[in-house]
């Protein structure tokens, strides 16, 4: 009977059989210990030479590192720990492998991400993008049961959503310049008055020249956009999403979690509501630790590794002085010098996962907005039809698939949390 290994503690003293790859290797007289996995997890097959015939003991023998098999065993409780183990009695060897590249000592992060593409099976990495999908279907599954649904926004746009300094442009046939998103919020405003709640969830681009831990020029970004909701509403949004999809990951993620020796309990202890604090607040506790940041400048990654190193669940910065923030956000009716928006910054010093805000919904306001940031007028003229026929007080955020993956796997650097990672060295594999 051919069974996944995820599913193994069902069958225990019944013979299985598990389609797969040699993870590790290793003979101890006559017992050999192979490490087998298929996809959905691990196991340790073990071929006692007494029980097996002499072309099993052979091929088990024969088995490299990335070999793929076919292991057929009895499955027994292991005498000590709480986990499965494979008492082989047949083993076919489909493809033997050649020296695999990967090998048990050090390499450099270079070399690793040149051979990404076999890099992907190593336990961490494995776990990193199960506990990824995780989060994926934990937000569909959020948003699904709360009035949400999603709208796909279009990855070639006619102008910048944030800035014309961090786009991608390409040429369009006859009609000029187009340029690769860099977020889908606009586009999908445009269906709450269709649908009240709605959400996307795809590649975004970002040509900015930044080589941190925490920047990718590709990547994977979910917006929202609600109608009739207000500034406060968007923060209890956010906190209750974010909520559910550690909640799940730690529920249907444990095992990878392990892997990658992340801390559940202090994850655990991501439950709204969130603290929140004024970016003026922010700015003056950084100032009282030691930093020389300006009251009217916006956080950098070390201010958020700052604010976020001591705390035990995610916080809201909010209230930015508009000028370091977009065009589109509304501004607060008791400061028109400050945004009605917000960052959540993830714990642990793990900086920003969400950026949000109110949307400006009046459009002679909007209109000055976009002249102001030298925006070219007709290339909105879609985005004011929104404010001219019927607009509504509305918000939204989004969150960066790859930074939220990062915190709640406990990964410093982003590039470990995509599965081929896209940055200012890199485009390959």
């Amino acid at each position: 009977m051919d069974i996944f290994i995820h599913d193994i503690a069902k069958h225990i003293d019944h013979e299985i059989t598990v389609k797969g790859w040699v993870y590790n290797a290793r003979s101890s007289g006559k017992i050999t210990f192979l490490q087998i996995r298929d996809g959905s997890g691990f196991v340790q097959g073990i071929v006692h030479q007494p029980d097996v015939s002499a072309q099993v003991w052979d091929d088990a023998h024969r088995a490299t590192l990335e070999s793929s098999v076919i292991v057929t065993g009895k499955v027994a409780k292991h005498p000590k720990r709480d986990e499965y183990e494979l008492h082989v009695t047949g083993l076919t060897l489909v493809q033997i492998s050649p020296e695999y590249p990967i090998g048990k000592k050090e390499h450099g992060p270079d070399f690793l991400l040149d051979q990404r593409h076999l890099w992907l099976r190593s336990k961490k990495q494995w776990a990193i993008q199960r506990v990824r999908n995780t989060i994926i279907n934990a937000t569909y599954e959020w948003f699904n049961n709360n009035g949400f649904i999603k709208i796909d926004s279009p990855i070639l746009t006619p102008a910048a959503c944030e800035g014309t300094s961090t786009l991608f442009e390409v040429d369009y046939f006859d009609l000029g310049k187009a340029y690769l998103s860099q977020s889908g919020q606009l586009y999908i405003e445009a269906a709450i008055m269709s649908h009240g709640r709605v959400f996307d969830f795809g590649p975004v681009f970002r040509a900015e020249k930044s080589k941190t831990r925490r920047h990718l020029t590709e990547f994977w970004m979910m917006d929202a956009e609600m109608a009739f909701c207000d500034h406060k509403l968007n923060l209890e949004i956010q906190e209750q999403l974010i909520g559910h999809i550690v909640a799940r990951a730690i529920e249907m993620s444990t095992e990878e979690l392990v892997i990658l020796e992340r801390d559940i309990e202090k994850l655990s202890k991501a439950v709204p509501p969130f603290p929140r604090m004024t970016h003026a607040e922010a700015v003056t506790k950084l100032r009282a630790m030691g930093s020389d940041i300006p009251f009217d400048d916006d956080l950098g990654g070390d201010d958020e590794t700052l604010l976020t190193q001591d705390a035990d669940k995610p916080i809201f910065i909010e209230k930015y002085p508009a000028k370091v923030k977009a065009f589109y956000m509304k501004r607060d009716p008791q400061n028109e010098e400050l945004a009605l928006c917000a960052d959540m910054l993830a714990p642990e010093g793990f900086g920003e996962i969400i950026g949000g805000s109110q949307r400006e919904d009046d459009y002679d306001t909007l209109i000055r907005r976009i002249d102001e940031n030298g925006l070219p007028r007709s290339a909105f003229e879609w985005y004011l039809d929104l404010r001219k026929y019927g607009s509504v007080p509305h918000s939204g955020f989004g969150y960066g698939l790859e930074r939220l993956t990062g915190w709640i796997c406990g990964v410093r650097h982003i590039r470990e949390t995509i599965p081929f990672p896209r940055m200012i060295t890199r485009l390959t594999p």
